[in-house]
């Protein structure tokens, strides 16, 4: 029940029906005794700085931010995270409402630690490994930052256009360049890549419910049983590349727990306690089953 006291945050994209936020942070808060509620919020291309400068007018306490958005939202912020800035792109905003004076919007991105942490429960450690990116858009540029940020020694980038890989790795402001190998190339050399690499990971569409028989991975082409597997996709979460994967013995880490992951990080950042992930996780699984 909202009433007086709720505080609220919400998620501003276009569209927004389909996403599995709404039930994973609303179990969240209802878990945790929270007088919490977090608000589905469409919101028009051409009509982000207001709907952002409208979070602070209405008292919200924040939201997150999803395509195609995650860039348009900057000019209406003041503060941005060092990720954020990196990045050029916001999934997070937290708003400050000071005692004095105007409210103070922050920028974060969530993606980047919510990536890393998936990552490792899966059981893979990107330090000093070898990884190829597939995508040049936001979720890749999330990628590769957190790979390089964590000590990847060298990353891959694949994408149809090498125009946009080239743009991505000028663009990104990455730790200690001149100790980093990246590389940009075309599709028709994935597999080339994929077999000289620890970690393959999807950031595009491809394989997303309705088309989720589709896949990056030719399939006549064997797939490396040394390589895990990270595909972004988490509607199914059971892509067909993570069944390729399986099938060849490699390691496979779905998409689902890096949006839970990055969910809760935005929890925490406008809760200031921790998530409890587990809660969000069970509040998504049946949704996905229905699906």
């Amino acid at each position: 029940m909202i009433d007086g006291e709720t505080r609220l945050v919400g998620l501003i994209g276009w569209p927004v029906a389909h996403s599995l936020s709404p039930a994973l942070h609303n179990a969240a808060f209802a878990a945790e005794a929270l007088n919490w509620r977090y608000l589905p919020l469409p919101v028009r291309p051409g009509e982000v700085a207001p709907a952002v400068r409208g979070l602070a007018a209405l008292g919200f306490r924040g939201a997150n931010v999803t395509v195609p958005h995650k860039r348009a939202v900057l000019e209406a912020l003041d503060v941005l995270s060092p990720e954020a800035a990196a990045l050029g792109a916001v999934n997070t905003i937290v708003v400050e409402h000071e005692t004095e004076g105007r409210p103070v919007l922050q920028g974060h991105n969530t993606d980047v630690p919510g990536f890393i942490e998936a990552l490792r429960a899966g059981g893979f450690e990107p330090q000093a490994t070898r990884a190829v990116v597939v995508g040049a858009g936001g979720a890749a540029r999330a990628a590769v930052y957190g790979l390089l940020q964590a000590g990847c020694h060298h990353v891959t980038i694949v994408n149809r256009s090498y125009e946009r890989a080239y743009d991505l790795i000028v663009d990104l402001d990455v730790p200690d360049p001149a100790e980093l190998e990246t590389e940009s190339c075309g599709l028709d050399n994935l597999v080339e890549a994929a077999y000289q690499a620890d970690l393959l990971v999807n950031a595009t569409p491809v394989g997303l419910w309705p088309q989720a028989e589709e896949t990056i991975w030719p399939a006549q082409t064997p797939f490396p049983a040394h390589l895990t597997v990270l595909d972004m996709v988490y509607h199914p979460n059971q892509t067909r590349l993570l069944q390729q994967a399986q099938r060849a013995g490699a390691r496979a880490i779905g998409g689902l727990d890096m949006l839970l992951r990055q969910g809760a990080r935005s929890w925490e950042l406008w809760t200031g306690r921790p998530a409890p992930l587990e809660v969000m996780r069970a509040a998504c699984e049946p949704i996905e089953k229905r699906r």
